[in-house]
């Protein structure tokens, strides 16, 4: 069972994703709180996955997200907006989310989305991938300082880069490479050691600063 908490200011936005995901047979919502109570409660319950609200208007949701990263077993957070522009991006892919999803999201893929999540996937909705990959990453300048960090890697790491960067989990990874979920689990580890980062959006950015990724993979990305 994929244990959910839903943070969000809007008591209609807790109820309406509650409800969505709770009618899944692998996904419960565990707690549904605005963001005053979101840091005490993830202690109290310890969910999986926290869908955190990045702005309301009684605690900022990126202070939120670098508490919880904090957390000595961090749940993984997936950042909540209204805004396919929203300002707080990239400060928010910094800061260790492992997505982001409009708050109008499809009811049919949020469960999916959370699914992908539980497997170490990374979930963009696709408005939020355009505006991500045209305003932050495919700048056509490859970085020297992001070239020094994926030259550490190994051509298996390299290999398993470039899917983490298309938003895959790590039994899709283990499939497209022919090795075990385990396997994947420890390449992945080592990639986000050497570079240096603690999240997956974090390495995709490395990659596409470092030139990794081609303008197919950036499409397919979208």
């Amino acid at each position: 069972m994929i244990r959910v908490l839903v943070v969000d200011d809007e008591a209609l936005v807790r109820t309406g994703f509650t409800h969505i995901l709770n009618k899944a047979d692998d996904i419960e919502v565990v707690a549904a709180v605005p963001g005053g109570q979101a840091v005490q409660t993830v202690r109290e319950l310890q969910p999986d996955i926290v869908l955190l609200d990045i702005r309301m208007p009684d605690v900022d949701g990126l202070t939120i997200l670098a508490d919880l990263r904090r957390m000595p077993q961090a749940p993984v957070v997936a950042m909540l907006t209204t805004f396919d522009t929203d300002d707080y991006v990239a400060t928010a892919l910094r800061s260790g989310a492992a997505g982001f999803l409009l708050k109008d999201t499809d009811p049919e893929q949020l469960p999916h989305l959370v699914r992908t999540l539980a497997q170490g996937g990374t979930v963009l909705s696709s408005e939020v991938t355009r505006m991500v990959v045209d305003s932050y990453l495919n700048n056509g300048v490859r970085e020297p300082a992001a070239v020094r960090l994926a030259a550490r890697l190994t051509e298996r790491e390299q290999a398993v880069l470039l899917l983490m960067a298309e938003g895959l989990a790590n039994p899709d990874i283990g499939e497209r490479l022919h090795l075990s979920t385990g396997t994947i689990k420890g390449h992945v580890t080592n990639v986000l050691g050497k570079l240096q980062v603690s999240s997956r959006l974090q390495a995709a950015l490395i990659a596409e600063r470092a030139g990794l990724l081609t303008p197919a993979q950036n499409e397919g990305a979208r």
